[in-house]
């Protein structure tokens, strides 16, 4: 029954959003308030309506009910709690409830929290966010019904794919969603802003604070899925330019972008119709990830579904959304009418230069990642396009972004000196180029990529130092010291950000140019040396598990004569999926990372051995969680959070 009573709210909030998608966007340009009023209560009811139908599906599956046909195929009685709850987005069907219950979520918060808005502004997001409801209710209900039921119930289910028990599960695809699905506010605020024909400062400072929350909350999925991958599929690797990766990335640099041009129209009120633009292009970057992920047309380790049915579906939402924001975009752009001039050299300069760096690395990676479609589809080729190329195409911008980062942060707006801050940061920029020729010295000759990632990880990081000490003024240590705390929340999430991005240039420079492997049939007793590590395999056991049969190795490391730790890597069989999986036993440190995988027996004695040894490993996830701390300490900028009701007076201003 409960399950009957959840299908009928998602047909009910379909019919709840339709309403909020056409009475307040009537509503808003005849003036009529009670139709434009009815925006808050729909989206309220559609969160309420769409979270009891997924804690239903959750209930299910923490039930184990097998009369879901959904349950069936993703559950089975012997999985632990954690993995029944998470596997409840861990397949297509429940993670688009996931998708629409968040999209839900955003639109009611802006209903909740937008009371600063002008009335027919918000009337005009609430009704676009409410049409995007609409075509995902759609969806769901027409190709992806979480709630179909079986005839005959069985008694167990087939189980979840063994490499999504994990964890990870429960953390990644949540935040990665809440990034994706939080970036239909942006849109939604450039859509309305288009009907109206209106652009200005206040309309920024109602943006970014969206903009913020999603990016940062993409940036949280992204590392989490990049740690996640690192441990659990026993290869090592933090990136492997995977479509799917790909599909988060690109609206992660789109919305980076984002933010960067929303403060210039808040402070000059210039590039207005670009930052636009962007707004549109980061969602219909994430409805593309969208069909990647759920089409099947590109093939990744990472898809959920490989149905043409559900692409096609999803192809039509991606292209009324996107197509229809761009045509309207080109019938309106030419009202959005910039009003700030700024020098050549400039914080405004700084600024379009990251964005044009941040718009085209995320166009060589929609191009890297589509390739092979067009090839098929054009020239009947099938062929893979890899990090070979992305690495080439993709690294010199990155090297571009963190050389000018430090010097555009610090000129100043409307027009600057290069050579005045130039004269700040010199110093720090030798010592960074000696930190570089250090790192070479010591690799003993090896490839550049090492010491220029040290390079340019130093200047990324003193750079924000730098930056946030000469806003501190002039004085006594202790003056600018307490003048340091006195910064708004904004300054402090900047520097954070940039530290956290410079962090992390450095740990995936250092990984990727440092690492040692090794790969060996070992026999039980045998020490063998990588690096200045000893190893030596001790044990092989098996057991059972809660819902596998594992075969464990014991495996102890030294250092010289010193033992340093014993790791226990896994090769684990999971007998209803008819799947084996790798565990990687890792002792993680912060210089480095010992990484130990084991594999099969082999005909003549002995098990294959993998040993890595991963310096600066985990500076990558650190500096990624840094920048996303970043975010929040500029989110949570008094300023930010104000700037919506100080515009309240001006709402009667607003033209329909």
């Amino acid at each position: 029954m409960l399950n009957e009573l959840a299908h009928f709210a998602l047909i009910l909030a379909l019919g709840v959003a339709l309403v909020q998608m056409i009475l307040p966007m009537v509503g808003a340009p005849t003036g009529r308030r009670s139709w434009m009023a009815i925006a808050e209560p729909a989206a309220t009811s559609q969160v309420i309506l769409v979270g009891f139908s997924f804690g239903v599906l959750m209930w299910a599956f923490i039930q184990s009910d097998f009369s879901l046909a959904l349950v069936y195929n993703n559950s089975h009685t012997a999985k632990p709690l954690i993995y029944k709850i998470s596997g409840v987005w861990g397949n297509h069907e429940g993670s688009m409830l996931l998708w629409v219950f968040i999209l839900t979520l955003f639109g009611a918060s802006a209903a909740w929290f937008g009371g600063g808005l002008p009335d027919r502004l918000r009337a005009r997001v609430l009704s676009v966010q409410a049409a995007i409801s609409v075509a995902f209710y759609l969806f769901i209900l027409l190709t992806s019904n979480p709630f179909l039921r079986l005839a005959v119930p069985p008694l167990n289910g087939l189980d979840l794919n063994p490499l999504l028990q994990d964890p990870g599960l429960a953390f990644h695809p949540p935040f990665l969603y809440l990034g994706y699905v939080g970036l239909s506010m942006s849109f939604s605020f450039a859509v309305a802003a288009l009907i109206e024909g209106r652009v200005d400062a206040a309309w920024a400072r109602w943006v970014r604070p969206w903009t913020l929350a999603a990016w940062m909350f993409l940036t949280v999925g992204i590392a989490l899925g990049s740690w996640w991958a690192y441990y659990e599929l026993g290869w090592g690797g933090f990136w492997f330019w995977d479509p799917v990766e790909n599909a988060s990335f690109m609206p992660w640099l789109i919305a980076a972008a984002l933010l960067h041009s929303a403060i210039v129209v808040e402070r000059r009120e210039a590039l207005k119709s670009w930052t636009v633009l962007l707004a549109i292009l980061a969602f219909g970057f994430s409805l593309l990830g969208t069909f990647i992920v759920r089409s099947g047309v590109l093939t990744s380790v990472h898809a959920f579904a490989n149905d043409p049915e559900r692409g096609v579906f999803i192809l039509i939402i991606l292209g009324v959304f996107t197509g229809g924001a761009l045509t309207l975009y080109a019938a309106r752009a030419g009202t959005l009418e910039a009003k700030g001039i700024f020098g050549a050299v400039s914080r405004e300069s700084g600024l379009v230069l990251n964005n044009i760096l941040l718009a085209v690395s995320a166009f060589v990676v929609f191009i890297g990642t589509i390739w092979p479609l067009i090839a098929e589809l054009t020239f009947g080729r099938t062929l893979s396009v890899g990090p070979p190329f992305f690495d080439a195409a993709f690294t010199p911008f990155m090297v571009a972004l963190a050389l000018v980062l430090p010097l555009g942060s610090m000129l100043s707006w409307k027009r600057a000196s290069l050579g005045k801050v130039w004269r700040l940061v010199w110093p720090f920029a030798i010592l960074a180029l000696a930190l570089g020729c250090l790192a070479y010295a010591m690799q003993s000759g090896r490839s550049a990529l090492g010491p220029v990632g040290t390079a340019l990880g130093a200047w990324a990081v003193m750079g924000a130092i730098v930056d946030m000490a000469q806003r501190t003024g002039r004085g006594s240590m202790g003056d600018r010291l307490g003048r340091l705390t006195r910064l708004p929340g904004a300054d402090w999430g900047k520097a954070a950000a940039h530290i956290g991005l410079g962090i992390m240039v450095f740990g995936v420079a250092g990984i990727t140019a440092w690492q040692q492997e090794d790969i060996r049939v070992t026999q039980i007793g045998e020490r063998f040396d990588v690096g200045s590590y000893s190893f030596e395999l001790r044990d092989v056991t098996e057991f059972d598990g809660p819902n596998y049969r594992t075969t464990m190795g014991e495996v102890a490391v030294f250092k010289g004569e010193s033992d340093v730790t014993v790791l226990f890597p896994e090769k684990r069989y999971y007998p209803v999926a008819d799947m084996p999986t790798t565990e990687a036993a890792i002792r993680n440190g912060i210089l480095r990372d010992i990484y130990v995988v084991i594999g099969d027996p082999q005909d003549g004695g002995g098990y294959t051995v993998r040993v890595y040894i991963k310096p600066f490993a985990n500076w990558i996830w650190g500096g990624a969680m840094l920048m996303a701390l970043g975010g929040l300490f500029s989110l949570m900028d008094r300023r930010l959070r104000m700037a919506a009701g100080a515009a309240k007076p001006v709402q009667n201003a607003v033209k329909a």
